[in-house]
This record gives C-alpha cells, structure tokens and sequence, in this order.
C-alpha cells in the first residue's frame, strides 16, 4: 500500500550503561567490575560530565567470557588471552574500541 509518504528513518542513539546498571543485570559487584576496568578486561566507552564511566552493550559479552573463563583461568591468563583476542580482532578490521575522552572538567584517570 502506498501512501505517498517519504520513509523516515530516526537515528538512534547506542544504549550506554552506568556501572549499577551492569551490576543490576550480572552477577558481578561495583568493585569487581571496578576492578576489571582496571586491569582492562572491560572499557569504558565514554565518561558522564559528573565522571561516571559508560559502557556499551559489548560489556556484556566481554562479561560473559571472563564468566566463563573464570572457572579454569586465573584473571591474568584470562587479560592475555582476551588481549592476544582483541589484537586479531583489531588487525581483520572486525572489532574497533571507541575511547573517548572523558567530559567535563578535564580530568583524566
């Protein structure tokens, strides 16, 4: 059925999650996944202007994997092999990292 009206497509923005967030939907703590930010296992993809991180929805895999991995890996071999995982992914183009600054007041950490 044709109305004579022009398709209209709405970008829409990706979800970001605050930390609380990823603790309502994982079995993971705040300092755990505090923690795992730190040693790099997961990333922040953006900063709120009052210094939250904000993650993307590929949290959850990357959250999945140490899950699993967790069983028979302590969480340095499960950093190597995630590492060595994301350098084949960035060299076949499949996966990109967006890190952006951090907004507001210029601090960074």
């Amino acid at each position: 059925m044709q109305t004579g009206l022009k398709e209209r497509k709405f970008l829409v923005p990706a979800k970001l999650y605050r930390i609380g967030e990823l603790v309502h939907h994982t079995p993971f703590s705040r300092q755990t996944l505090h923690n795992y930010t730190i040693m790099g296992l997961i990333r922040e993809v953006q900063w709120t202007e009052g210094g939250h991180r904000l993650y993307d929805e590929s949290v959850f895999e990357r959250l999945s994997i140490i899950l699993s991995l967790k069983e028979n890996k302590t969480l340095v071999q499960i950093r190597k092999i995630m590492e060595s995982e994301d350098r084949d992914k960035a060299k076949s183009g499949t996966v990109t990292f967006k890190h952006t600054k951090r907004a507001g007041r210029g601090i960074g950490r």
